[in-house]
């Protein structure tokens, strides 16, 4: 996995306490960043992982928050940037497919107005919230944004259409933003295909071996992989506006 030396800088990461965003807060606190968890405030995991993550050694402060609700979000960006002292990096990672099981495309009746404004106050419009409330210690760090879009956002079928659409908005959103704080600050995504988590443990075998059947590397993609990515997209200082699909090679 690639490295960098981020001693002194700051990073926010939404969604930090599991899955692709817990890999996220371990590989930027490894690189000597001190990194602000966002959480949800009645997550029943929060004081284990934030423990062990002190315990091995992550210079880490708790940024509690939902980011589908605006003055949360606010509130939270704030707070962090705030004991952090700045904040050089933004992961945009707070997301849901607000179901379990995929919900067939033809399926209309399933996806009811509160499923849909779930999912896009969550993964769309929670994403500008933090890119709008962190913009200007952004701009004045000549920082980076880096967001948790997916392959449903470029046509993969994903857990819904609801889903796929707010990641294909959230792609829109970063090429959008690319522009909007050119040149202070870059954004770019990243689109993981199916990624070995705690979500999708649990799946079937039959489901997750069908995905892994339409992959060149015959694989899952691991969290690690992902936030290794993010590292990437966040210390080069050529790229912005792009979405870097990690996805083992998926071919549908």
């Amino acid at each position: 996995m690639i490295s960098a030396d981020l001693n002194g800088k700051c990073v926010l990461v939404t969604g930090g306490l599991s899955g692709i965003g817990l890999s996220a807060v371990k590989t930027f606190g490894a690189c000597g960043a001190r990194v602000a968890v966002n959480h949800l405030p009645n997550d029943p995991t929060t004081k284990q992982v934030l423990d062990e993550l002190n315990r091995d050694g992550y210079l880490i402060v708790s940024a509690p928050g939902d980011v589908s609700d605006p003055d949360q979000t606010e509130t939270m960006v704030e707070q962090a940037i705030e004991t952090l002292g700045r904040l050089d990096i933004l992961i945009n990672n707070a997301g849901t497919s607000n179901t379990r099981a995929p919900i067939a495309f033809d399926d209309l009746e399933a996806m009811s107005e509160a499923f849909w404004a779930k999912i896009m106050q969550t993964n769309l419009i929670g994403a500008f919230r933090c890119a709008r409330a962190a913009s200007p210690a952004l701009r004045s760090a000549k920082g980076a944004i880096v967001s948790t879009a997916s392959v449903a956002g470029l046509g993969v079928p994903g857990s819904s259409i609801a889903y796929g659409a707010s990641k294909a908005g959230l792609i829109n959103l970063t090429r959008s933003l690319a522009h909007a704080l050119a040149p202070d600050v870059r954004v770019n995504a990243v689109a993981p295909g199916l990624v070995r988590t705690p979500w999708t443990d649990p799946w079937p075998d039959e489901r997750k071996a069908q995905t892994i059947a339409n992959c060149l590397l015959d694989r899952m993609v691991e969290p690690e992989e992902i936030s290794a990515t993010m590292l990437f997209l966040a210390c080069n200082p050529a790229i912005t506006g792009q979405t870097v699909a990690v996805d083992c090679g998926r071919t549908s």
